[in-house]
């Protein structure tokens, strides 16, 4: 046997040692250490209009039409919070936006046309190659998966045998990006003990984005890709779900003032949280409001209310938009309701596309709490401090009227991070439920393991990085074998 020979032998060999060791490994829960992309420094009401807009042009093409929901993956390069990700073997080091509206996981790709290489304030972007991955396998257009990602409940037109499953997916804003999907070894952080994490992986399909055009190609916000948290069978979720590692359930804390929070998988069952059930056959996390107060009055929700009908108004939960925006119908009275008896209209001023009053100081005494009221008893109390801004010496509204996108749209209600934020969002897609909790999110939550019951503090910037493990195991693999080829020669 040559020296060649049985060191190509020896890495196979230890490459299935570690894969196989990780996947047998007991798991407790994922956890994703989070970053902000709007720091409070960074964090204008224009950027944030801008970031918001695009998402609301992208949604014409997913809630303006009934389409599958395996096919409304969104490849978002604008995302308010992101991460670090470890793919292949070797591994290498990826920046992903985490995302609850997009459901495929999406990478740039080696081969991928005119793709930056600079993103979001300077970040050096890795481009994923196949090639260079001793664990990437092709994924077939005659996969099931394949059709959940197109779309399609029989075969995906043009199938031929061993041909690849390709994506293509076109938003609103003239935006396109194309690609195929493969198969590769994904490393995260899983919880291990109290605010304890150790490396693991999975295998999973993702896409390998090859033709990018338009806003998501733009230096100014672009990543690496995205982490899909939607709710189909395509998602990260479930495939991890599907696999056996994890229940369909994860949770999301988002921390305003630090620009951070947590972001787990897994059974949260401190602190408690109560729940509504999901619309099915929506493309997003869609729940229904039966009323919001103000001052201890109820707005209509729909002109058709006044009428006799039942009040009831759709609502996307989406933790990458910015702020709030709402129908016409109901925009209009709320913040009349805000504004009435407490401010002279001669002090609001138009600025930067939001309503602004010249005031300062403390406000949550001076203007009221809005609730949205859910099915099954659900609340969400939104304080002021919540929906107040300073911005240029002013304090401005961040409640939005929706006039972007389709009437379907524009007759949605959308809750976005500075309503989320500080709150414990729980994701049960076993359930189809969604429920939150106001909460310290720099504090601990606690995640149960279904198989053994144990109970996990996970904790807000205090996991361990799983990136300099696998730096770490790289650098030591890599050194085994030069001492092999030494002693052997």
């Amino acid at each position: 046997m040559t020296v060649t020979t049985f060191v190509t032998l020896l890495f196979v060999v230890l490459i299935s040692i570690s894969i196989v060791s990780s996947e047998n490994h007991d798991f407790h829960g994922a956890v994703f250490n989070v970053r902000s992309k709007f720091s409070a420094k960074d964090r204008s009401i224009s950027s944030l209009k801008a970031h918001d807009s695009y998402r609301h042009l992208k949604r014409v093409v997913d809630a303006g039409v009934d389409v599958h929901i395996g096919g409304s993956g969104r490849p978002d390069s604008v995302g308010l919070y992101y991460t670090k990700i470890g793919i292949g073997t070797p591994p290498k080091e990826y920046h992903v936006q985490v995302d609850t509206g997009s459901d495929i996981m999406w990478i740039n790709c080696i081969q991928c046309q005119g793709c930056v290489n600079k993103g979001y304030h300077g970040l050096d972007l890795t481009q994923y190659d196949p090639n260079a991955s001793y664990t990437e396998k092709p994924v077939t257009c005659q996969e099931e998966i394949c059709k959940d990602i197109n779309g399609v409940t029989d075969t995906v037109h043009g199938c031929k045998a061993n041909a690849s499953c390709f994506y293509n997916e076109n938003y609103g804003d003239g935006s396109n990006s194309m690609g195929y999907m493969v198969k590769d070894v994904v490393q995260y952080d899983s919880v291990f003990g109290d605010l304890i994490t150790q490396l693991e992986k999975a295998s999973v399909i993702f896409g390998c984005g090859t033709i990018q055009t338009g806003t998501i190609n733009s230096s100014d916000d672009a990543l690496d890709g995205i982490l899909g948290f939607g709710n189909s069978n395509a998602s990260v979720i479930s495939q991890l779900a599907s696999s056996g590692k994890v229940k369909r359930m994860f949770a999301h804390c988002l921390d305003s003032d630090n620009g951070g929070g947590i972001f787990a998988i897994g059974h949260v069952v401190q602190p408690k949280v109560n729940s509504t059930h999901l619309i099915q056959e929506q493309g997003h996390y869609t729940v229904n409001v039966t009323g919001i107060e103000v001052d201890a009055e109820f707005l209509n929700l729909s002109t058709y209310a006044q009428h006799g009908g039942v009040e009831k108004r759709r609502a996307i939960i989406d933790s990458g938009t910015t702020l709030a925006y709402l129908p016409e119908v109901i925009y209009k009275p709320l913040v009349n309701k805000i504004i009435t008896g407490r401010l002279d209209m001669r002090h609001l001023y138009p600025h930067d596309g939001y309503t602004c009053m010249d005031l300062s100081g403390s406000l949550d005494g001076e203007f009221p709490a809005v609730t949205f009221h859910f099915e099954s008893s659900l609340s969400l109390k939104v304080y002021p401090h919540d929906y107040l801004f300073a911005y240029d010496g002013l304090t401005c509204l961040g409640w939005q009227k929706n006039d972007m996108g389709s009437k379907d749209i524009r007759e949605t209600i959308v809750l976005g991070d500075f309503i989320l934020s500080n709150k414990l969002v729980l994701y049960d897609l076993e359930k189809q439920t969604i429920g939150w909790t106001e909460y310290n999110c720099s504090s601990n939550i606690t995640i149960m393991d279904d198989i053994s019951k144990f109970l996990y503090l996970v904790g807000s910037h205090r996991i361990s990085s799983a990136f300099s493990l696998v730096i770490h195991r790289s650098i030591t693999f890599m050194l085994l074998v030069s001492l092999l080829i030494i002693h052997a020669k």
